[in-house]
């Protein structure tokens, strides 16, 4: 059984409630994306959280940045999970939730950036629990869809975040092009050195510029974790 709650060192994360727990790609790509706001690297003054879940990437950038955020969750159970998690945080004024399919969502202003963990598995087959379904599956939303959306609600000189299973970067990085996104950075995952990569973490832009692109392993030869993992996570996980 999963745990109930993710105890980070300055929020909690329950997640009894939503069919998607906490997991280390996901507390990764937060952490990726949080460190790139802190660096500059991105300027966004407002984000916007596309399927949000417990309102873990939304916190992970509540603590990192100074922005105004906006998540958005389509499924009620998590949303109300998310709720709770954001009302519980140091950040709740600057966080807003929304019950609400992201097709529909009609906020009346451009975001600065854009951030999705999307559906994964398209075209694979489903697993019995509705939720999960909504959450791991493109039936509420492919990325086509997504990537639309997210043009739409962009700024002029707005960015796009996502995390991706590794096998659909290709895909995902054509259907971007075709409606004018380019990649600002590209970090590809692996779970150990011995593993092939299993994730690909997206910056993309409106506008051209050069493509930097890492690679990152979770845990080194002696199964612990990287020190670039441990850089980046530090500031969230309890124990490093």
């Amino acid at each position: 059984m999963s745990n109930q709650y993710f105890q980070f060192k300055k929020f909690k994360v329950q997640q009894d409630k939503s069919s998607m727990k906490v997991c280390t790609d996901s507390c990764l790509f937060g952490a990726w994306i949080a460190a790139a706001l802190e660096q500059k690297n991105i300027s966004a003054e407002t984000i916007l959280d596309i399927g949000t879940g417990t309102g873990l990437l939304s916190m992970m950038l509540g603590q990192k940045s100074d922005a105004c955020i906006d998540a958005v969750e389509i499924d009620i159970n998590a949303f109300e999970q998310a709720k709770d998690n954001v009302g519980a945080s140091p950040w709740h004024e600057r966080i807003k939730l929304f019950h609400s399919n992201i097709k529909n969502f009609d906020p009346g202003l451009k975001y600065d950036l854009v951030i999705s963990n999307p559906p994964f598995y398209e075209n694979d087959l489903t697993a019995q629990d509705e939720g999960r379904n909504i959450s791991k599956h493109s039936i509420a939303l492919s990325l086509e869809e997504l990537i639309i959306i997210s043009k739409n609600l962009l700024s002029k000189d707005g960015t796009l975040a996502v995390l991706l299973p590794w096998h659909r970067t290709k895909l995902f990085e054509d259907v971007a092009s075709k409606y004018s996104f380019f990649i600002k950075g590209k970090m590809q995952v692996k779970q150990t050195t011995s593993h092939n990569y299993f994730r690909t973490m997206l910056i993309l832009t409106k506008t051209k510029s050069e493509t930097i692109e890492t690679e990152l392993t979770i845990k080194n030869s002696e199964n612990n974790y990287s020190d670039e993992f441990k850089s980046l996570l530090k500031d969230y996980y309890l124990y490093l």
